[in-house]
């Protein structure tokens, strides 16, 4: 059975930092390109970022370029996102899904908000 358990989440101000973290197991994670994905409560999905097996090669959505950091332990069978200067927009549920451009496995997420 596919899992995929994010946490992380939590309160943190603005120009703040947090780091996500999704534990993987079902499935051979080291093969399998991931994802995360957030939503704003209340409104539709956002794709914020994604890394190919072996953590080559990642890409990130405008709003976070240059903020959020994806990376993977492979050894762990754990995705992270680092995200650094936070801003209130940032606030939503954060999921980590299995797969890059067609995602077939979602977490329950983890909720950030960014507030003072």
């Amino acid at each position: 059975e596919v899992q995929l358990v994010e946490s992380g989440g939590g309160l943190v101000q603005p120009g703040g930092s947090l780091r996500l973290s999704c534990a993987a197991s079902g499935f051979t994670f080291s093969r399998s390109p991931m994802s995360w994905v957030r939503q704003v409560p209340g409104k539709g999905l956002e794709w914020v970022s994604g890394i190919n097996s072996g953590g080559g090669s990642t890409s990130y959505a405008d709003s976070v370029k240059d903020r959020f950091a994806i990376s993977r332990d492979d050894a762990k069978n754990t995705l992270y996102l680092q995200m650094n200067s936070l801003k209130p927009e940032d606030t939503a549920v954060y999921y980590c899904a299995k797969g890059r451009y067609g995602m077939d496995y979602w977490g329950k997420g983890t909720l950030v908000t960014v507030s003072s």
